[in-house]
């Protein structure tokens, strides 16, 4: 319980306002290659995901790719990426790894939105004459919003926890706290750092349930009831 309330005063401590990373610096950096790898992931997993649930082409290939890359060690990708490029692109060794962490996450999310949803939907849409255009982004592209951002939120949560390690290599973020605490022994340090990371996963994870919550089209509540069609059988039938 002291270990726990000395965290506490640590993370609170006007100390964290200085030295050569002070605490909101290290939040910044650790939020910059959070956000920057995930967008990244997106722009190459979301079109990638959508071309495969529309067509329903290339899935198998699709999940062999995610599996391999969920199975690569980011600390291990980027330690062979520092081997391979100049040490002055080490940043982009751990956006890479981190990106290749994100991407598995996003194009499940994708390419399992579009799949999810009734096949008749799109087949009527076909029928009223929709170009393939018109029912990707106003019929798949909505209805498989809500998968799209769970995967959105998965893949965000993994990188905020894996960008620790980013600091092994000396790119800041939250993980220096951590090393210098495990080169000092300090444990206050390590777990006051470690519950930072937590915190800011909680709070990425609550701000990606607002935007499913606000973002994802309802089907209930009483707008949906307004636009309920009528049963015939509702109507009254006129007296004689």
């Amino acid at each position: 319980m002291n270990l726990l309330l000395d965290a506490f005063a640590w993370i609170f401590s006007p100390d964290r306002l200085a030295g050569s990373t002070p605490l909101p610096t290290a939040i910044g950096q650790h939020l910059a290659f959070t956000f920057g790898s995930v967008l990244i992931a997106a722009l190459i997993a979301i079109p990638w995901g959508w071309a495969i649930g529309h067509t329903g082409r290339g899935r198998e290939t699709a999940v062999f790719l995610s599996g391999a890359a969920r199975a690569l060690p980011a600390l291990g990708v980027v330690a062979l990426l520092l081997e391979l490029i100049p040490v002055s692109y080490k940043t982009s060794a751990a956006v890479v790894a981190f990106v290749l962490l994100a991407i598995p996450s996003i194009l499940a999310g994708a390419y399992s939105g579009f799949e999810a949803i009734d096949r008749t939907v799109i087949g009527a849409g076909r029928a009223v004459g929709m170009t393939e255009r018109q029912i990707l982004f106003t019929v798949e592209v909505p209805l498989g919003l809500s998968l799209l951002i769970n995967g959105l939120r998965s893949a965000t949560l993994q990188v905020v926890a894996t960008v620790t390690i980013a600091a092994y290599f000396g790119l800041g973020g939250l993980g220096f706290y951590i090393m210098q605490g495990l080169a000092n022994r300090d444990f206050v340090q390590i777990l006051g750092a470690s519950i930072i990371i937590i915190v800011l996963a909680l709070l990425l994870d609550g701000l990606f349930a607002l935007v499913a919550r606000f973002a994802v089209p309802r089907t209930d509540g009483p707008r949906a009831r307004r636009r309920t069609p009528i049963s015939p059988t509702s109507v009254p039938a006129p007296t004689a």
